[in-house]
């Protein structure tokens, strides 16, 4: 599987914040835990796509690997973390926990028209699903997700959520492509939308926890060949 594609920078963005933008994009945009990734990071090649020296480069490496998205091994290279199967399924039930919450609040904060909203993007998108166009639809699948997170009008809230969920990316853009999951997705997402539209608080937050939750029993079940990065795939590569 091919690594990340990267983009040159204008001169005038030449900046160090652009530049973690722009490596942070590529990586969450790379599906990290598919069994073939290529996790490694090639600095020369990198630098020579984004038409910057490897210094400003490096610094912003440095600060992925701060954030957990990188990892820099001395003599070996740099290449993207991938959580462990425990760290993944850890982080699924933390999902499922702000999401259910944001879920319950939903429906004492969000308006009418906003649920009438949520509706309409979530039929829409379904047709991606339908004709099994499952990047697009992963797309629509997380930004319904985060719509829930908005209609909760906690700020603090969705915070934690991002920072989670920029690990969670690559683990939803997977399985999405797995065991029908897209097709269960459109059910599940208009049962959440009726609950919240009825503002039936318990009913909304438990069908937005049991979703996510379905998703741990997924993981847990099949991606039994999930590890973090290896030896022996550093010394290979």
């Amino acid at each position: 599987m091919a690594g990340v594609t990267l983009k040159p920078l204008a001169m005038n963005f030449i900046l160090k914040d652009r530049i973690y933008d722009v490596l942070l994009e590529a990586i969450l945009n790379t599906n990290i835990y598919d069994e073939d990734a290529d996790l490694r990071l090639d600095e020369r090649t990198m630098a020579d796509q984004l038409g910057i020296s490897r210094t400003p480069l490096r610094e912003a490496l440095a600060r992925l690997e701060r954030d957990g998205f990188v990892e820099i091994k001395p003599r070996k290279g740099v290449f993207i973390a991938r959580k462990s199967l425990d760290e993944v399924l850890e982080m699924v039930i933390a999902w499922a926990a702000l999401e259910s919450m944001a879920a319950r609040l939903a429906t004492e904060n969000a308006t009418d028209d906003e649920f009438k909203r949520l509706r309409k993007m979530a039929m829409r998108h379904s047709e991606s699903a339908t004709r099994a166009d499952l990047e697009e639809y992963s797309e629509a699948n997380i930004a319904f997700h985060q719509t829930i997170l908005d209609l909760s009008k906690c700020t603090l809230l969705r915070t934690m959520a991002d920072g989670l969920f920029m690990h969670m990316h690559a683990v939803r853009r997977r399985a999405m492509g797995e065991d029908n999951r897209a097709g269960r997705s459109v059910i599940d997402h208009m049962e959440i939308i009726e609950a919240l539209e009825s503002r039936d608080a318990d009913l909304a937050s438990r069908l937005v926890r049991d979703h996510t939750m379905r998703l741990h029993d997924h993981i847990g079940r099949t991606w039994t060949k999930l590890a973090p990065i290896s030896e022996g795939a550093m010394e290979a590569g």
